[in-house]
């Protein structure tokens, strides 16, 4: 299980540290708009990979996701947080990241400031077994005949809008 008492800053929505929380006071719908980072794989061939979360996750179990998605620590920089969670998660450690968005992400539980990375990567992919449930690339295709169906998350169906809007992908 997500360990309820890990520390994140709180912020204000240009980024700067106002206080911190648990994690469980975060995802408790208290609103504590806290930082994330997302990273989105992409490969030569333009298809993206997506991460199957597992269904103990304390948010959206089960469904598929952003490669790469991680909350900063308390006192830790955006650029170390997603190195961090890019090892941790998929066992990379050699990409380049583009940030390529920051933004507000508002559901029934959460308020999260989005740090939007994304990279092109051909490299060996290893999910980690304790974080994810797997994961594997999908074709533009196969991510739109999802959408709306219940199969990747709210999140990530809005942020690959997002993202379609920003990058033209």
């Amino acid at each position: 299980m997500d360990n309820q008492e890990e520390l994140f800053p709180i912020v204000d929505e240009d980024g700067r540290v106002t206080g911190s929380a648990t994690r469980g006071e975060c995802h408790s719908g208290s609103k504590l708009l806290h930082p994330v980072v997302h990273l989105h794989v992409f490969n030569s061939k333009g298809e993206i990979y997506l991460q199957r979360r597992p269904d103990w996750k304390d948010i959206q179990p089960g469904k598929w996701d952003t490669a790469v998605g991680g909350h900063i620590d308390y006192g830790e920089t955006p650029e170390e947080a997603l190195r961090r969670e890019v090892r941790e998660e998929l066992g990379i450690t050699d990409f380049v990241p583009e940030r390529i968005d920051m933004y507000v992400f508002e559901s029934k539980r959460e308020k999260e400031l989005v740090y939007v990375n994304r990279t092109i990567y051909d490299g060996e992919i290893r999910p980690s077994a304790e974080e994810l449930d797997g994961g594997r690339f999908w074709t533009m295709q196969e991510i739109h005949e999802a959408m709306g169906k219940g199969i990747l998350t709210p999140n990530f169906e809005s942020e690959f809008n997002r993202l379609s809007y920003v990058t033209g992908v």
